[in-house]
């Protein structure tokens, strides 16, 4: 592994499949190691449980998964763990991984590869709260729009150890990149570590406004053409401007080194 690229070394608006091997993976680690430390950073971990994915630059099919034992705010680029699609472990790591934390991940990064390289999967409150409702998602906020229409949901079938269930997975899934697993939590996938975090952050804060409105009163609902238009608009942003999510991404980059540069080795 190439482990001389500068500390400070861009970790957005770059290609890291476009990378040689070595360097594309070190800079992916990075970038995954700081996704891991925000997820952290907003209260949205689980204990040690819950994973971010991604798959390494390179013709194998090989991934990047948290250390299973370490919380969140441990993880470093260095100590991510490299596994096959049946989670065995390549090459060395003092931690071992979660074997059956994986069963969700491989299945989806092995549909659709250019799409899902990147796997986000977390159980917050809000999220499971919102998963758990017989209506799903609701267009109430502009979040929400983002998953107007492009929100795919998947039965609660236990706890994800059996490999049968990853075909039912990947056909729930479809053409989308964001998932409700009911009854359990919330996933988003991407091209890359922003692209993937931010359809994450916004699934998350619109299931967060959700269970506030709720509370606070009756929901009131978008109309179908006003949150088609606003799920548009969102979607074209990023592609319009850089990478979707880059410019959020690299913001959140600039917080974490504010007070803690530890992820970045």
């Amino acid at each position: 592994m190439d482990t001389h690229i500068a500390p400070d070394h861009p970790l957005t608006g770059i290609d890291v499949y476009a990378m040689p091997p070595e360097q594309g993976e070190w800079a992916l680690r990075r970038q995954l190691a700081a996704a891991y430390r925000l997820v952290d950073h907003f209260g949205w971990t689980e204990l040690i449980y819950g994973h971010l994915t991604a798959r390494v630059p390179g013709e194998a099919a090989h991934f990047l998964i948290n250390p299973f034992g370490l919380s969140y705010d441990e993880v470093t680029a260095s100590n991510l763990v490299k596994i096959d699609v049946d989670g065995n472990i390549i090459g060395e790591s003092a931690y071992p991984v979660n074997h059956a934390g994986f069963v969700i991940h491989s299945a989806i990064h092995m549909a659709h590869q250019a799409r899902h390289r990147v796997v986000m999967h977390t159980h917050t409150r809000a999220g499971m709260a919102v998963a758990a409702t017989k209506e799903g998602l609701l267009p109430i906020s502009m979040n929400a729009t983002a998953f107007h229409g492009a929100l795919a949901y998947h039965d609660y079938e236990g706890v994800s150890l059996e490999l049968d269930e990853r075909p039912r997975l990947v056909e729930d899934l479809g053409e989308k990149t964001a998932m409700m697993l009911r009854n359990h939590g919330l996933l988003t996938t991407g091209r890359t570590v922003p692209e993937a975090f931010i359809r994450l952050y916004r699934l998350e804060r619109a299931c967060q406004t959700q269970v506030d409105a709720g509370a606070a009163g009756t929901i009131s609902t978008m109309g179908d053409n006003v949150a088609g238009k606003s799920h548009g608009q969102l979607e074209g942003f990023g592609d319009e401007h850089t990478g979707q999510g880059d410019l959020e991404f690299a913001a959140l980059i600039r917080k974490l080194d504010r007070t803690d540069t530890s992820w970045r080795h």
